[in-house]
């Protein structure tokens, strides 16, 4: 069994809170390894997300792993909850608050209206707190040492968005969009566009490709099938 691991299958896990992909990754990985005695096995992802952010982290194992820039390419889709009134240096929750903004004035039918302008083909820049590289190092690593960097824009495209739910100051979103869309970097946005502030409160990737979340099993779930495989 342990030839169908090297062999190549592709894992869906939901991705818990606080783990990095790469943990997961590594978790996966030393797993399997364990249960068929392999001294090595190539394990990877096709596409990161955040320590702060759940949902589908689409794994591949052995020869599958040629395929991770191609799954890497397809559309991804997110429901995000943002707040507005605060912004974070990180955009999300990684960092603490540095601003305070009024917000009473935000609406639905603004939210609407300022989204016509987030859709289709558009430039974005990333945040400061990213892996994008700078100089040869991660973008990161300048902004934890407080040395301030200017990152160029992408172009991305964004599909839809649809407004879940909005109790201000609580707006909870769907987001389909190309590759490389930072969701954090949207809430940013969203919330200068608005005149005020925003930042990312939790983040669920919902659909990769051709992965539901549905499709998704926890990590713990994966340890359990493993365990009834006959090595």
């Amino acid at each position: 069994m342990g030839n169908r691991f090297e062999e190549g299958e592709i894992i869906i896990i939901d991705k818990p809170l606080t783990w990095t992909s790469f943990n997961v990754v590594k978790k996966i990985e030393i797993l399997i390894r364990k249960k068929f005695g392999l001294k090595k096995l190539k394990v990877g992802h096709a596409g990161t997300l955040d320590p702060l952010a759940t949902g589908i982290l689409v794994i591949c194992t052995g020869r599958k792993t040629k395929e991770i820039t191609l799954l890497q390419d397809t559309e991804k889709e997110y429901v995000a909850t943002i707040e507005f009134g605060k912004t974070t240096p990180s955009y999300d929750l990684e960092t603490k608050f540095n601003g305070e903004f009024p917000a009473s004035h935000i609406t639905v039918e603004l939210i609407k209206e300022k989204l016509k302008n987030f859709t289709g083909e558009i430039n974005q820049v990333p945040p400061i707190y990213s892996a994008k590289f700078i100089d040869g190092k991660r973008a990161y690593k300048f902004a934890r040492k407080g040395i301030e960097m200017e990152l160029k824009p992408n172009k991305i495209f964004v599909n839809e968005l649809e407004i879940l739910s909005f109790r201000n100051p609580i707006l909870e979103i769907r987001i389909a969009c190309s590759k490389g869309t930072y969701i954090r970097s949207f809430a940013n946005d969203i919330g200068k566009a608005l005149q005020s502030g925003a930042y990312l409160k939790a983040l669920k990737r919902t659909i990769s490709g051709n992965y539901k979340i549905k499709d998704a099993i926890s990590i713990e779930e994966f340890q359990e099938n493993l365990l009834s495989l006959q090595p």
